[in-house]
């Protein structure tokens, strides 16, 4: 079950990002606890704080669909680095009108461009965030992971801010996140170029027809199950941007605890994001997600629906904590999936155009759900919050169709072959999957000398049809006698890369046929993790070191 999330650690690139971004993220709320007092001691005003809160929206609604064309137009990771920058020179130029007492209009339009460059962030980040994965395998626990690291820096961000600013003053704050931003430009100089159409490419290599064993490969194939996935996005969208206003009436007017109560309630949504992303590392590992849909979904719905009956604060608490966890997994199944059906070259627009609707979505449940609440009550009003959730994930699912389960993958049948191998005996199936993704085909035709004796071994081959012949020379010069005959589902070239010897004898086709190689490093991590194979594999074929070419 954790073998995929070991896999991700040896993904030097994508852990530096995600820890990268953890750092960012803790950043951002130390920045926007620090706006937030900045602008309410300034002016003392309410009014004029939800004005702000709504304008560091707008940019979002205006310029997420653009933002997705420059992620599909420019080089994805110089778009990263340079919306970065940028957002770290504007820290800084607020916390300079911060510590001389510069005028509040200043503060507030540095901010607001502060958020458009935020813009461009998100789905460039997301059409990124694929091309760094090994393979598809370990895009449902990079999701996971990404997202436990986000809610694990919503729990402590506003924490670690407040007593920053306490101690230090408001201006530190900006410093600080223009120092997360500094890390996070660092750490994405150091990462590997994005390459336009790479993912459709690896996909069309995994699948026969060139379509991806995922889903849909084309833009206009992917557009009904990327409309369920929206609808799903928007729903909780609208029911969670009710709930950041509802709280309040719940907290002080429904339970009578104040704003204690509200921190509570606030706090339970950062606990239980976290919960529910922790434990979709283990759901999104599944080839079919419908299951973990619906059950996200029917968290989310239950939860919302039990906070509008919940009779005190403690059970209140309980009840916010379980919808966060199911809209967390819901968000990150939802990720996943887009990731699967979406092709490479359209991923920034289509994540351009969900923000918009779901920004959008947002804005009108905080507007339609409070007055709902004032007519007909909280209770009923999350009531209804529950229904629209249960309502959308029917219709995500049927909209999504085949596309929600991922297709057996074209090295099945191969891997089953593999897998009977002696060599491989016991050895977990998703880490051989892994191995054999990374399989090259190798054709070859009779008299094609594969292995030449006393060259430094690279590769190990698997046969998948054709003969081979083993052949060794006593002596250098001296003529060669054949020792045997391969045939399909044979291998050979463990023993080199094991032991760093030499090739001891020469493999040559003796019919056209065709092989597939694992380059040397692979194979090592592969049998590498369990001490215990490669000490089988030794004793499995030590014996005839002396006459196979291994």
């Amino acid at each position: 079950m954790l073998a995929p999330y070991r896999r991700l650690l040896h993904n030097g690139p994508l852990v530096r990002l995600l820890v990268g971004e953890f750092v960012s993220s803790i950043g951002d709320w130390l920045y926007l606890v620090a706006l937030l007092i900045v602008v309410y001691e300034r002016s003392q005003s309410a009014a004029l704080l939800g004005l702000v809160g709504a304008a560091r929206v707008s940019p979002y609604i205006l310029l997420s669909v653009p933002a997705g064309m420059v992620a599909d137009r420019y080089e994805r990771r110089m778009v990263l680095l340079v919306t970065d920058v940028a957002r770290g020179v504007l820290m800084i130029g607020l916390a300079w009108v911060v510590a001389v007492g510069g005028p509040l209009a200043l503060i507030v339009a540095l901010s607001l461009l502060a958020a458009c460059f935020s813009t461009f962030f998100g789905p460039t980040l997301g059409a990124y965030l694929p091309q760094l994965v090994a393979d598809e395998t370990e895009l449902g626990p990079t999701n996971s992971a990404w997202a436990s690291l986000e809610n694990l820096a919503f729990v402590i961000g506003p924490a670690i801010g407040g007593l920053l600013i306490a101690a230090s003053g408001l201006a530190v704050a900006f410093v600080i996140n223009a120092v997360s931003f500094a890390v996070i430009a660092v750490v994405l100089w150091g990462l590997p170029r994005s390459s336009r159409g790479r993912a459709a490419a690896a996909a069309a290599i995994e699948a026969p027809g060139g379509a991806s064993s995922a889903g849909p490969s084309s833009w206009r194939g992917a557009l009904r199950p990327l409309a369920g996935l929206a609808a799903l996005d928007a729903a909780g969208r609208f029911v969670m941007g009710g709930l950041a206003i509802l709280t309040v009436i719940l907290a002080t007017r429904t339970l009578g605890a104040g704003e204690t109560g509200t921190g509570y309630l606030n706090s339970a949504i950062g606990v239980g994001g976290l919960v529910g992303a922790v434990a979709s590392g283990i759901l999104v590992l599944r080839r079919d997600l419908a299951g973990p849909l619906v059950a996200g979904a029917g968290l989310f719905a239950v939860g919302v629906a039990a906070l509008g009956a919940a009779p005190g604060l403690e059970l209140a608490v309980v009840a916010m904590a379980v919808a966060s966890a199911g809209s967390l997994l819901v968000e990150v199944v939802d990720t996943t999936l887009f990731q699967r059906i979406v092709p490479d070259e359209v991923r920034g627009r289509a994540l351009g155009v969900i923000a918009t609707v779901g920004i959008l979505a947002y804005a009108l449940g905080s507007l339609v759900l409070p007055i709902l609440a004032d007519r007909f009550g909280v209770g009923p009003t999350l009531g209804f919050g529950a229904g629209v959730l249960v309502l959308a994930v029917v219709s995500s699912l049927a909209l999504l169709g085949h596309a929600v389960r991922q297709a057996p993958s074209p090295l099945a049948p191969l891997m089953l072959r593999v897998a009977g191998l002696p060599i491989f005996a016991g050895v977990p199936a998703d880490r051989l999957e892994l191995a054999l993704r990374r399989l090259q085909p190798v054709p070859v035709v009779a008299g094609q000398i594969v292995i030449h004796q006393g060259e430094q071994a690279d590769r190990f081959y698997v046969i998948a049809n054709g003969s081979f012949s083993v052949s060794q020379a006593a002596e250098e010069g001296a003529p060669e006698r054949l020792l045997r005959t391969m045939r399909p589902d044979e291998a050979f070239g463990e023993i080199g890369l094991l032991t760093g010897a030499s090739r001891t004898a020469t493999v040559t086709a003796q019919s056209d046929g065709l092989l597939f190689a694992l380059e040397g490093p692979a194979f090592l991590e592969l049998v590498g993790v369990e001490t215990e194979l490669s000490a089988r594999l030794l004793d499995l074929y030590g014996p005839a070191l002396a006459v196979t070419a291994r």
